[in-house]
């Protein structure tokens, strides 16, 4: 990775009682971003009580405190606490490798303006989401839209689309990734997806049955995602993943 190539990059993670996985997300991108000359690592701390601030000191990160219970939200309160000129959004609890920054900074090199990465679950997973889980994956990357897990783009473009809807409780990843696109296409850039993988935990996929998930879904689109009382998938009590950690 050329540094002296490389903008300032400020990795934004929202957080919610993530003690037990935080540390090894802001631990993965301290290693992945170990090349470059300017970058930062904040965590949105949406009122954690579990000792996610510590953990992600600990590691290096700059917290934000916020007390929001909507990650739409939170990601904006990161955001606005950034330095950088390139924004890398990262959920939680999830692994970025070197080569996932690396491809990302290199399509930036060349002209991207935003976009996402292809994504896949830890070990293990039902055989339901082993069958239906490429396919989806294959189906978002063709409709240029990127999971929330990972998602990057300029401070301009950000600003330009209003940053992430806070009037949603989920599902505001697809849309700030089709607001980003729509707006770039207008101006004649570039949103794309890289091929490099991120991992993201599968600990909802261990927890919650496939209905059970489906129905969530269901709702969400009906209320188009502002409906929190509806979304215990992401904002009802956690369920002990089987995987241990969070």
């Amino acid at each position: 990775m050329d540094a002296r190539s490389t903008p300032a990059v400020s990795f934004v993670i929202p957080a919610f009682n993530e003690a037990g996985l935080i540390g090894a997300t802001v631990a993965g991108l301290q290693e992945a971003a170990g090349g470059l000359t300017e970058f930062e690592i904040i965590v949105a701390d949406d009122a954690s009580d579990d000792g996610t601030v510590e953990v992600a000191e600990a590691g290096g990160a700059r917290v934000v405190r916020t007390d929001n219970r909507n990650i739409a939200a939170t990601r904006n309160a990161g955001a606005a606490a950034a330095c950088g000129d390139l924004l890398v959004f990262v959920d939680a609890d999830t692994i970025v490798p070197s080569a996932t920054v690396r491809e990302t900074l290199a399509v930036v090199g060349d002209g991207v303006v935003a976009g996402g990465s292809a994504c896949w679950f830890d070990d293990p997973l039902p055989l339901w989401v082993r069958v239906v889980g490429p396919p989806i994956l294959w189906l978002y990357r063709k409709s240029r839209l990127t999971p929330g897990a990972y998602l990057f783009c300029t401070r301009a473009a950000f600003e330009v689309v209003g940053g992430f809807d806070a009037s949603r409780f989920g599902g505001e990843e697809v849309v700030m990734a089709r607001a980003l696109d729509r707006y770039l296409k207008t101006v004649g850039q570039r949103f794309t997806i890289v091929r490099e993988p991120i991992i993201t935990s599968g600990r909802k996929l261990r927890t919650y049955s496939g209905i059970e998930l489906f129905v969530t879904l269901v709702r969400s689109l009906v209320y188009g995602g502002r409906r929190r009382e509806v979304m215990d998938v992401w904002y009802g009590p956690r369920r002990d993943d089987p995987k241990g950690r969070g």
